[in-house]
């Protein structure tokens, strides 16, 4: 019936797409803050007791453990005077124009990141409906963007792709591609162990050369997953976007003084970014290059 009615009415469906992309956003604005937090408690925890079952003592107690930290829990809070959030005060982008942008309590200064956050959450699920229409397509391609959001922000705040993100949509992507839903499940396989195995030639061929790291294991998932949802055919399109964005980025904020030589420059956003303009125009970028070959 809802889909009925979306068809019927497609601009009702674009406000729909709208709105629930703010408050996804604003969700994840909790996740690309509290996940990496929670990992690092349970890599903590698990290396703690790895020591201790070495050193044959009993695990030292961890106040951190002791105090619930999720998704969840606790209660989002100002992180200067420990104000609680209220439900009013977390409506995406009213309660930041409501507040002027400052705590209701201290009157600190709020991140304009975080209605940022929510606004390109939205636009790009917008994006999504727009590109596939009334679709099933359009509902795992607006989840894709999220996740690749998600993805973005961690790293450029950590500088890691977190699995419990990567690997899910990994298989989710193979998963939905046994129906033919963006690629056909061969080029979908093919993707996956090709986008993984291609930049971890790179990797250990820049490592040989000179010794350093010049990405993470996670961007590896990364690129898998994509492949996993798009096929072998999008890789070349992600890498050489990717690379021509990073490459151009990193080139402007070291000649603007903005980020110091030696200092790495996460790679995951730029390749989140090209995964998605391919989700939406691979297939167009594919054919006007190959017309442009062809001329």
């Amino acid at each position: 019936m809802l889909n009925e009615l979306f068809q019927q009415h497609t601009e009702f469906y674009y406000l729909t797409t709208f709105l629930l992309g703010l408050i996804v956003g604003s969700f994840l604005n909790v996740v690309i803050y509290r996940l990496p937090v929670m990992l690092k408690r349970s890599w903590k925890s698990e290396c703690q007791a790895f020591l201790a079952e070495e050193e044959g003592r009993a695990q030292p107690e961890n106040k951190e453990d002791a105090q619930v930290f999720n998704l969840n829990t606790p209660r989002s809070h100002c992180p200067q005077c420990g104000h609680a959030i209220t439900v009013w005060e977390n409506i995406p982008i009213i309660s930041y124009l409501f507040l002027r942008g400052r705590c209701a309590e201290c009157k600190t200064a709020i991140s304009l990141r975080y209605p940022a956050i929510e606004i390109l959450t939205a636009i790009l699920s917008l994006a999504c409906a727009w590109r596939f229409g009334v679709s099933t397509e359009a509902a795992f391609a607006i989840l894709l963007s999220w996740a690749l959001i998600a993805l973005a922000f961690i790293d450029l705040d950590e500088q890691y792709l977190p699995d419990s993100i990567t690997l899910p949509f990994l298989w989710l992507g193979l998963l939905l591609n046994t129906q033919n839903l963006f690629t056909d499940l061969e080029s979908a396989v093919i993707g996956a162990a090709a986008g993984y195995l291609i930049l971890w030639s790179v990797y250990m061929l820049f490592k040989q050369l000179t010794g350093k790291e010049g990405m993470g294991f996670g961007d590896f998932k990364l690129l898998a997953m994509l492949g996993a949802w798009l096929g072998w055919q999008m890789l070349p399109v992600i890498i050489l976007l990717s690379s021509l964005v990073g490459a151009v980025i990193g080139i402007l904020l070291i000649a603007s003084n903005q980020h110091q030589r030696g200092i790495p420059i996460p790679f995951g956003p730029f390749l989140a970014a090209a995964g998605w303009i391919a989700l939406l125009w691979g297939e167009a970028i594919n054919h006007a290059y190959l017309q442009w070959i062809a001329a």
